[in-house]
């Protein structure tokens, strides 16, 4: 009597879980790092009081709002001001001198989150004198994370921790200087938002919308697939300019990538590349 080889229930139920959010919504999670996904699914039937990930898988089909609960509990939303602040020094010393040279730029943020490593780079581009002929496109997957970073409003505990970040970052300010103070938060200054375009974009199912001269996709394609990463990187890779400069996040990387011979290393270690094909 032969024995056919089974897979897990809970791992099947997950299976399907993640079909149906993508056949019925669009929100394409099948390609996330599996424990990842499994932590997370398991962590929101928790929250949702239910025994079953089909249980789960029910609800959110049927329920709109359980859906975009799902949705925000999938997506990874941990993020800081300069953070990984040598990421930033070299960011400022190796590739902003090189970006000075075109008229215009065009920077996409892509998994931004909650906005604050935006404001950072908007901070970098100010100090070099180049936000005023730049253009900040920060796009995330969460409509709720977006909202957060659209009001640019941080509370003072966090600011202080970011301030820092940017001191290490070789900051050359006050880092106060850059926020209005209300009551224990502060909102980032005017000048600093007035460039930057906020808006909502899915790195697994949406196309490219424009060539950038930097594109910072950090600390996101950990969370995929070796499949899933190839493919996002095709699509950055679309979308840089000839000589256009990628940065990763410090535990990501382009070896053994498909698309590794189309960029050189500009900085190992914090992950800096350039477009050269």
């Amino acid at each position: 009597m032969s024995s056919f080889p089974t897979e897990p229930l809970e791992d099947i139920e997950i299976s399907l879980l993640l079909e149906g959010v993508y056949r019925h919504s669009g929100h394409d999670f099948r390609g996330y790092a599996p424990a990842t996904v499994k932590r997370r699914v398991l962590h929101c039937m928790a929250q949702e009081g239910l025994a079953t990930v089909s249980a789960l898988q029910d609800r959110v089909l049927h329920d709109p709002m359980a859906l975009v609960r799902l949705r925000d509990t999938l997506s990874i939303n941990v993020t800081e001001m300069f953070r990984d602040p040598p990421f930033y020094r070299a960011l400022r010393e190796q590739v902003l001198p090189v970006l000075r040279t075109h008229p215009f730029l065009r920077v996409w943020h892509a998994g931004c989150s909650t906005g604050e490593e935006v404001y950072s780079v908007a901070i970098l581009l100010h100090e070099a004198g180049l936000l005023e002929r730049s253009r900040l496109y920060a796009t995330d997957i969460s409509a709720p994370a977006l909202a957060v970073a659209r009001r640019g409003i941080y509370t003072q505990e966090k600011l202080e921790e970011y301030a820092r970040n940017y001191q290490l970052a070789g900051g050359i300010r006050a880092f106060s200087s850059y926020f209005t103070a209300q009551y224990d938060h502060g909102l980032v200054r005017a000048d600093l938002r007035r460039n930057i375009i906020w808006g909502q974009h899915n790195l697994v199912t949406d196309g490219s919308f424009n060539e950038f001269h930097l594109i910072l996709c950090r600390n996101v394609l950990i969370y995929f697939t070796q499949k899933l990463q190839e493919q996002v990187q095709a699509l950055l890779l679309g979308s840089l300019v000839p000589f256009g400069v990628l940065g990763l996040g410090r535990h990501e990387t382009l070896d053994f990538s498909a698309h590794q011979r189309r960029f050189e290393t500009i900085n190992l270690s914090e992950k800096l590349y350039r477009r050269i094909a």
